[in-house]
């Protein structure tokens, strides 16, 4: 079988991302699940890959990307979960199937340190996929697999918020829109920031209650108090890291929820951590979420026809473009590639 791929060769760099042609057999393993991919979304964490930041010892090549969407084209033997024509989406981890991760769930990871998704072709274990929305293009769909899930485990598992709760998103990025996307839907009142007035603009048509330009307001957590009578957020969604976590700190309602999910501002700083300490603040790390967590999220998404934000969408030949495009910064929700 022929499978045409994107796939870091030699060394790293948007330079040496190149197209392939890889010869794979087609025989499937009894629980094998073949899938005729034909969307993927770009999350910060692919550019690292591509680049050699995220994991300078990740063997090459790779195929990068962790989100996809496609139609099942094949079953193994044994497999029960699936058949032709199905429309699926693999899981980020492919061995966390429920509950908490131990550390060979963490290593099963797509895009890295195994093959993602920017493929024509790929093959997984029968629990490693999930039903696809049935009212979502599968372009809408191949944003859920991380950035949908990280924004679902924050604000649903970890962030403890109830209808009136206040809930800050950093950024109009894809797990910040889809925060806030889930904290409506949970009846939470959403602060969004953004450099950027148009963004804002956009962000209270999907709901938002109240907007920071943080440029023109440097102070924001200021504004972050005001908007919350002085009480705080019970919810940050903290994508900036160490660049942003010292307001964020600031901006927390005593034993609120910071959840830690993007490094976009710098991943090391020193920090002080008296506030922590003192408004018994929780710092929760959220790593996109298992396979049970995916389908809860699903059903939520269907109940509530909820549609993704997605910015743009590229074609296959287009991927450095594409991944050029999200280093800027400029995107509103998610970055697309589609082949179909």
């Amino acid at each position: 079988m022929k499978n045409k791929v994107w796939e870091i060769q030699g060394n790293f760099g948007i330079q040496n991302l190149k197209e392939a042609e890889r010869d794979e057999s087609e025989s499937l393993a009894p629980k094998e699940v073949l899938v005729r991919l034909t969307a993927t979304s770009l999350n910060y964490r692919d550019y690292l890959m591509v680049i050699g930041t995220y994991n300078p010892r990740q063997k090459l090549p790779l195929v990068p990307c962790s989100d996809g969407a496609g139609v099942v084209e094949a079953v193994g033997s044994e497999v029960t979960l699936w058949k032709k024509g199905d429309r699926v989406l693999p899981i980020f981890a492919q061995k966390w199937l429920d509950g908490a991760p131990n550390m060979d769930n963490l290593r099963s990871t797509l895009g890295g340190p195994n093959d993602g998704c920017l493929a024509q072709y790929g093959k997984f274990s029968e629990e490693g996929l999930v039903a696809t929305p049935s009212h979502l293009t599968d372009k809408e769909a191949a944003t859920l697999g991380c950035a949908g899930l990280t924004a679902y485990n924050a604000v649903v598992n970890f962030g403890g918020i109830e209808p009136g709760s206040d809930v800050l998103c950093l950024g109009t990025g894809g797990v910040s829109l889809f925060a806030l996307q889930f904290a409506k839907m949970m009846g939470a009142r959403v602060i969004i920031s953004s450099s950027s007035d148009e963004k804002l603009a956009r962000a209270k048509t999907l709901g938002a209650d109240e907007t920071i330009n943080y440029t023109t307001k440097s102070n924001w957590e200021r504004d972050v108090r005001k908007h919350t009578k002085m009480a705080g957020a019970d919810l940050i969604i903290e994508v900036g890291g160490a660049g942003t976590m010292q307001k964020s700190m600031m901006s927390v309602k005593p034993y609120g929820t910071i959840a830690l999910i993007g490094v976009l501002a710098g991943g090391e700083s020193s920090l002080s951590l008296y506030p922590i300490l003192m408004q018994g603040v929780k710092v929760q790390g959220v790593i996109v979420g298992s396979r049970a967590d995916f389908q809860k999220m699903n059903r939520a998404i269907e109940q509530n026809k909820m549609k993704p934000v997605v910015d743009k969408v590229f074609g296959w030949k287009e991927v450095p473009e594409a991944l050029d495009y999200l280093q800027t910064g400029k995107h509103f929700g998610k970055v697309v590639v589609s082949w179909e």
